[in-house]
């Protein structure tokens, strides 16, 4: 617990895209516009002791933007204006730019605002020496779950950072876990060919389990709106639609295989993985609308925006984002040195992308089309996850944390 903080360095090597920090030009005019609603939980959890690692960009209210460059000795100490940041989160914005300048989505419920951009580590579990898979927040976002190769959830109470535990039901790896909209309950996917629901208000038992799959389970989702529907992929890019109240499947589809996603909010499409291809299906009809290809290695991993008007697919070599309008990829940002695993939106800045690598976080800002590489694991960051409510995000990794 008094490990020392490492230096992380937001240096313009580190901008994956080649386009180095420049920063605004002088002639910019100033923004009227400040990133407001950052990370309040960033400041109110500092007497955490399991903060070991910091990215604090202005989590003093009145700091503004400031450096990560420098060595964090306390969460008191920063720096002023770091052109590396002011350039990464600018509000100006090139009239080409296909997302104009950073939009920033309301949260729910609004939250006491903090000038300046806040991204920092304010917890950390450590589970018993296995790989965390998945991981996955509670609509209200009080509740973070993770799963992984020791074949449980774990439930973290985002209030107190106290863990609870469901029993060792699934016999292999559980490869997805996802809370139902608006619930307590939350469903597994595993490699041991079963799905489970559970309730994580008394996790002590499984709730209802589906065992007679044919095929490993390796993702699945709940619809957001019809929330007594959900549907998982297997190993042989099969979809299936099952219903809760009856626990059945009640459709088959093909072309899933990696992962599954709802498209938030209203549900009308999904969005389903299978090698190098993502498909869009509307739900109703289960007609496939769009075929998104373009990637040169499997994709593994998909995510949309808080609106569902983009799609973000993620391979080793590229993340690549898609229009649901146009059928077309928008934009794109290669890995370098790096490998990506996973992404997810982040929850206040709908032009932010966070993007899981070996180790490290990217922070992709599409409208500037600027990055920035973030020390966060010690291995692959194998899933990320959101909440609108909390402005948090939560990284998986194979580090065991």
């Amino acid at each position: 617990n008094n490990r020392k903080r490492k230096q992380h360095s937001a240096s313009g090597a580190a901008n994956s895209t080649g386009t180095g920090n420049t920063g605004p030009s002088p002639s910019s005019p100033p923004s009227p516009h400040t990133p407001g609603d950052a990370i309040t939980s960033a400041t109110s959890l500092q007497h955490v002791n399991s903060v070991s690692k910091s990215m604090m960009y202005g989590a003093d209210a009145t700091a503004g933007l400031t450096s990560s460059s420098n060595l964090l000795e306390d969460m008191d100490r920063f720096d002023p204006l770091d052109e590396n940041m002011e350039s990464l989160l600018s509000h100006e914005s090139d009239s080409r730019d296909i997302y104009g300048t950073i939009k920033q989505c309301p949260p729910e419920h609004p939250k006491e605002s903090a000038k300046g951009f806040t991204f920092a580590e304010v917890g950390c579990i450590q589970t018993r020496n296995s790989e965390v898979t998945c991981c996955h927040f509670s609509s209200d976002g009080k509740v973070l779950a993770s799963a992984g190769h020791d074949k449980k959830v774990v439930l973290w109470n985002m209030d107190t950072l106290k863990t609870e535990s469901t029993p060792e039901e699934h016999k292999l790896v559980i490869t997805e876990v996802r809370f139902r909209p608006n619930s307590s309950q939350l469903a597994t996917a595993s490699f041991d060919k079963s799905v489970r629901l559970w309730d994580a208000a008394n996790p002590g038992y499984c709730v209802k389990a589906y065992n007679s799959h044919p095929s490993p389970v390796m993702s699945l989702d709940f619809h957001p709106k019809k929330t007594d529907l959900f549907c998982f992929c297997d190993n042989d890019n099969e979809i299936r639609y099952f219903n809760l109240n009856t626990f059945s499947c009640t459709r088959i589809s093909k072309g899933g295989m990696a992962q599954v996603r709802f498209q938030p909010r209203i549900g009308h499409f999904l969005a389903a993985a299978s090698d190098k291809v993502v498909s869009i299906f509307d739900v109703e009809t289960d007609r496939q609308t769009l075929t998104f290809q373009g990637h040169s290695e499997i994709v593994n991993y998909i995510c949309w925006d808080a609106n569902g008007e983009y799609l973000a697919s993620v391979s080793h070599n590229l993340v690549k984002i898609w229009s649901l309008v146009t059928g077309e990829c928008i934009q794109e940002l290669g890995s370098g040195g790096n490998q990506f695993h996973s992404c997810v939106f982040h929850p206040n800045y709908s032009t932010l992308l966070v993007i899981g690598g070996i180790s490290s976080l990217e922070l992709w800002n599409m409208a500037e089309n600027k990055s920035m590489t973030i020390s966060a694991h010690e291995n692959i960051i194998s899933a990320l996850a959101q909440s609108p409510v909390t402005g948090m995000v939560a990284s998986a990794s194979h580090d065991s944390s």
